[in-house]
């Protein structure tokens, strides 16, 4: 699908969002970790320095599990019922990457995120957590980006198929404009790429991004 003024970026009014880029799914040897993103970890990083240094906002959403299960996925939710222990609250594995962060960024606050609400780490940059694949599902994600002003939506992070996949969808749903970067995503296949392009989703590497 051509671009066209209506799902052209406007890059004055975007949001970078970065999805699931937490250690215990990026840190290389851990049980967890999602192939290929440790690898664009640098790319990711590139984002969110250009987005900082142009005071245009950043929302990094994350994955929170309680060890008893309640709040996961029905197909995770047996696992970590019988020990799982993946994202959990204060512990290291659920900390986002350092690059990604602003200088002297706090650790999460679990509480505060777990009760749907954002927490902020810089002059216009927050976490936020998500409960389910998507970052719209059950989140006040819609609310905030409207409220800065915000209309197109970039997103990189990790495992394309599953949680960037949904968010972009329901992105697209609500008539933001939808940026992928498309070196900066794990998981991002060919089929992957040309559905979204049907969509009027924007495929762009960083560097295009950053021009």
């Amino acid at each position: 699908m051509r671009v066209t003024d209506y799902n052209a970026p406007h890059w004055a009014h975007a949001v970078l969002v970065t999805i699931d880029t937490q250690r215990d799914f990026t840190v290389p040897g851990g049980p967890f970790v999602v192939p290929g993103t440790h690898e664009i970890v640098p790319a990711m990083a590139r984002l969110a320095r250009a987005f900082r240094a142009r005071s245009l906002p950043i929302v990094h959403v994350v994955r929170l599990y309680l060890p008893d299960g309640s709040n996961a996925d029905l197909c995770r939710r047996a696992a970590i019922e019988g020990g799982l222990a993946m994202g959990v609250p204060g512990t290291a594995g659920a900390e986002l990457m350092d690059e990604l962060l602003p200088p002297l960024a706090p650790k999460l606050e679990a509480a505060r995120l777990l009760a749907g609400k954002l927490q902020r780490i810089g002059l216009r940059e927050w976490i936020m957590y998500k409960p389910r694949w998507s970052a719209f599902y059950r989140t006040g994600l819609e609310e905030h980006l409207r409220g800065l002003g915000v209309d197109t939506v970039v997103v990189c992070g990790c495992n394309f198929p599953n949680c960037p996949r949904t968010t972009i969808y329901e992105a697209s749903e609500r008539d933001f404009r939808v940026v992928l970067a498309i070196d900066a995503i794990s998981g991002l296949d060919e089929r992957g790429m040309e559905e979204l392009g049907n969509i009027g989703v924007s495929l762009l590497e960083v560097d295009e991004c950053l021009r």
